[in-house]
């Protein structure tokens, strides 16, 4: 017969995928600093009840001590049955804070108050469900570096509804945030390279004029494709243009004036950001990575990603 495993509190818990949902071998209770004040506050009253026979001291002695106990069961309660089930955190840049969104999902109608998410490093706003049957708990945790990162341990807690008393469950879910590499500060011109399919300059599509066609690449976009060629059965090929400069650049690493693997990956950033704002059209170039060129939002979160990832 299989051992059943208990989540120690003070212990890593398994990364789980979720939705979680609590039950009682996930929940945790322990008095509160005023609770422990309450608990001296009822045993110094019945010892004194007991030592000069003060009838009306055993009446407030058991009143007291009945509410303590009842808060006891009511605390757990607050968390018994709630199901935890993590939203998509949006991406960031290195020294922003990433907001980790929890949604509470409540059973029946019965209230739940003072929900709260704690990191090591922040703890989220109070949550309190009253009629509605979700909520979400929102968790700022700042991003220090790029990189795919998880929040790790994670604690739900709560002393509704009169403070005596801590309930708590520990988890980790397998839920994180991809941090894109802080945009360089310092604006430089685009990069004007040489080479094979590499742009002479960058140019906004469609102020080029027709200059020849070339073998079809995977990532050239659609409305400089030969479509007659197409129609006549031969193999597609790809307009070029000429003007000033290519219809097309490059976003080569070789090409950052800085040294260092950071600061590369912060110079190609800001060209990317300031690329996407022109409209312009523009591939990307890293060790082991070779991303087409091509345009817009898609685009530029595959190039984010590829430099948050990298290395």
């Amino acid at each position: 017969m299989a051992k059943r495993r208990f989540n120690v509190p003070w212990r890593q818990p398994e990364t789980e995928a979720g939705p979680i949902t609590l039950d009682s071998r996930r929940l945790y209770i322990l008095p509160t600093r005023i609770g422990l004040v309450f608990a001296l506050l009822v045993f110094g009253l019945l010892v004194t009840s007991a030592n000069y026979g003060i009838s009306l001291g055993y009446l407030f002695t058991f009143l007291l001590g009945g509410i303590g106990v009842a808060g006891l069961f009511h605390s757990q309660r607050n968390l018994l049955g709630l199901t935890l089930r993590p939203l998509a955190a949006v991406p960031v840049y290195a020294g922003e804070a990433a907001r980790f969104r929890l949604r509470i999902e409540k059973p029946g109608a019965r209230p739940r108050g003072g929900l709260v998410l704690n990191h090591a490093e922040a703890s989220s706003p109070q949550l309190d469900l009253i009629s509605a049957g979700s909520g979400e708990l929102v968790l700022e945790l700042a991003q220090a570096r790029r990189g795919f990162h998880k929040p790790g341990r994670l604690i739900l807690a709560s002393t509704w509804p009169l403070g005596l008393f801590r309930c708590w469950s520990v988890f980790a879910l397998d839920w994180g945030v991809l941090v894109y590499p802080r945009p360089a500060a310092q604006p430089l011109p685009f990069p004007a390279t040489t080479g094979e399919g590499r742009a002479l300059s960058w140019r906004r599509p469609g102020e080029d004029e027709f200059s020849a066609l070339r073998e079809y690449r995977p990532g050239d976009s659609p409305r400089h494709i030969a479509w007659k060629s197409v129609a006549r059965g031969q193999a597609p090929l790809t307009k070029q243009f000429t003007g000033s400069g290519g219809s097309e650049s490059w976003l080569d690493w070789a090409d950052c004036p800085e040294t260092d693997t950071e600061g590369r990956l912060s110079r190609l950033t800001r060209w990317a950001l300031d690329g996407e704002r022109a409209g312009l059209v523009w591939g990307l170039t890293l060790p082991g990575f070779r991303l087409p060129p091509g345009r817009g939002e898609r685009h530029l979160q595959q190039a984010l990603a590829a430099l948050a990832r990298h290395g």
